[in-house]
């Protein structure tokens, strides 16, 4: 006896359809119906507006490609004719079967970039990183352990414009759709997030504003903080204010030293970068002015 043929769906062959435009009645119905004429199965659906009244309307729509009855481009084009358009829709459509290409900037923390590589390789992020960008060589082994390009571009007062400069030419020539910062110590120019002009993630402990400074988690213990955590966000030229994408905290005692402290920071860092980095991935992040919506 012949076994059945699988009739699993293939988790890589969907797409993600991710649209933002001015609420009103009619858009699920428009894209659904759209999607089922042409033979796309829809998975996923989430939605949400910021006011059913004349607020924005944001919708994550993941379907699977098998019955899909147009190649991607004429799909595209018959989606943006036949909705998008009429809807006023800022749109995009990404593939899973096309994973994001991950530029990843570190110094020498590695708590977060050693994550970011282990995920990668146990397949929980779904992304290529063709290089590894440094201003110190101290990382350079774990990169090679996991067989990455690493660059070591040195960054000082007098050459940080060549510098940058030189960041934007790597990261430009491997095609990276965008950035990681996995504790890298430099601040970001302007001129380097706008002549790179792709989305930069970054990670940060959550004790700012209050302890600023080299040693924010002795700070904190000497005011007796009871709560440490981390925040991830899109990087803007206005330091630190970014839209935020992730945020956690833990609770601490007065049982902790500066250096438990430490520790466990450094373990919401990691986490919350995760979070952060696999909901870009996947599409699940709409930026609303310097909010966002994640779904």
């Amino acid at each position: 006896m012949t076994a059945p043929a699988s009739t699993a769906l293939d988790p890589l062959n969907t797409a993600v359809l991710t649209i933002a435009c001015p609420d009103r009645g009619g858009i699920v119905a428009a894209v659904s119906q759209f999607l089922h004429n042409h033979g796309a199965n829809i998975i996923h659906s989430d939605q949400h507006s910021t006011d059913p009244q004349g607020g924005t309307f944001f919708m994550r729509m993941e379907f699977h490609l098998a019955g899909l009855d147009l190649a991607r481009e004429p799909f595209e084009r018959a989606f943006a004719n036949v909705v998008a358009t009429p809807f006023g829709m800022d749109w995009s459509v990404h593939y899973t079967t096309q994973p994001k290409r991950m530029a990843v900037l570190v110094s020498r923390y590695d708590h977060c970039f050693l994550d970011l590589m282990w995920r990668k390789r146990r397949g929980e992020l779904n992304v290529e990183i063709p290089l590894i960008i440094s201003n110190h060589e101290d990382l350079r082994r774990d990169a090679e352990m996991f067989g990455i390009p690493f660059h070591v571009v040195k960054v000082t007062k007098e050459n940080k414009a060549e510098a940058e400069a030189e960041q934007v030419r790597l990261m430009h020539e491997a095609n990276v759709d965008f950035a990681v910062l996995a504790r890298y110590m430099q601040i970001l120019s302007g001129e380097l997030l706008r002549d790179f002009g792709r989305p930069v993630i970054n990670i940060h402990h959550s004790f700012l504003p209050a302890f600023v400074g080299a040693n924010p988690y002795r700070a904190a213990f000497n005011r007796g903080v009871k709560l440490i955590g981390a925040t991830s966000h899109y990087v803007t030229e206005e330091l630190d204010a970014g839209p935020i994408i992730a945020q956690d905290v833990i609770p601490v005692t007065h049982r902790e030293t500066p250096d438990t402290l430490m520790r466990l920071g450094r373990d919401v860092e990691r986490q919350v970068l995760a979070r952060a980095v696999k909901a870009h991935v996947e599409d699940r992040v709409l930026v609303h002015g310097n909010k966002t919506v994640v779904f």
